[in-house]
């Protein structure tokens, strides 16, 4: 089994996907536009929604993370419901990835070490995803 995180942006999936690369080092694995979608009679899109991502996904490390604009038509809702945890056996490693998501993010718990943490923090980037920074 294998959980996988995936995100519902309101048309800045595109713009999230290329954010995560960047912060990860990650490898885009798929990107799939709604205009690239079948279309039948009965089933299309509209025309200013053909760019916006219908499925994509990002390798990073060993994980994948998946990624959609929202349905046309259908907003995305942010909430707090799902955060994502990234751990890391290297606190310095740690410190570049927190620093990295800072960039138009907000931090919710700084950096910082615990009692179960030598580097753990929260912070929320600026497509309003929580992240949460571990390092065993």
């Amino acid at each position: 089994m294998q959980i996988i995180p995936y995100l519902q942006l309101n048309g800045n999936a595109r713009e999230a996907i290329g954010f995560y690369e960047k912060v990860f080092h990650a490898e885009v694995l798929a990107v799939t536009t709604f205009g690239e979608m079948p279309v039948t009679a009965d089933f299309s899109f509209p025309e200013d929604a053909k760019d916006f991502i219908s499925h994509a996904a990002i390798r990073v490390g060993e994980s994948v993370m998946m990624f959609s604009d929202t349905f046309p038509g259908q907003p995305a809702h942010e909430g707090n419901l799902v955060t994502i945890c990234v751990t890391f056996d290297n606190a310095d490693k740690a410190r570049q990835i927190f620093g990295a998501l800072q960039d138009g993010g907000q931090v919710e718990m700084p950096l910082s070490e615990t009692g179960f943490s030598p580097a753990y923090g929260v912070i929320k980037d600026k497509f309003g995803v929580t992240f949460q920074i571990y390092t065993e």
